[in-house]
């Protein structure tokens, strides 16, 4: 779980830069440029992504796989957005961390 969780990661900050970085370092090219850094950025995402799903599928349910990729991305996110774009967190950040944490309970309650 330790190694699945790993690559989940580091493929989401691979995602979130193909995602979201061009908004702050590619502001002033044309979208193309983007697209084109975003796609080049996304390839080294999924070489992380794929392993890490197969080796996830090996102990966890897909619903529980997808989950945990998802508070990983909130985290990966939370993060980026502050570090990165400078945005500030607010009570939502917190209040959308609050319902995935509790998406996860229920996703592995019972597990």
């Amino acid at each position: 779980m330790l190694k699945t969780v790993a690559l989940l990661f580091a493929s989401n900050v691979f995602m979130t830069f193909a995602w979201y970085g061009h908004l702050h370092t590619l502001r002033d090219k044309p979208v193309w440029v983007a697209i084109l850094v975003s796609w080049s950025i996304a390839f080294f995402e999924y070489c992380l992504m794929v392993p890490a799903n197969r080796l996830g599928a090996e102990t966890l349910s897909v619903a529980q796989l997808k989950i945990t990729q998802e508070v990983i991305t909130l985290l990966v996110f939370a993060g980026f957005a502050t570090f990165y774009l400078g945005e500030r967190l607010t009570w939502n950040y917190a209040a959308a961390g609050a319902c995935m944490c509790a998406a996860a309970w229920f996703m592995f309650r019972g597990a």
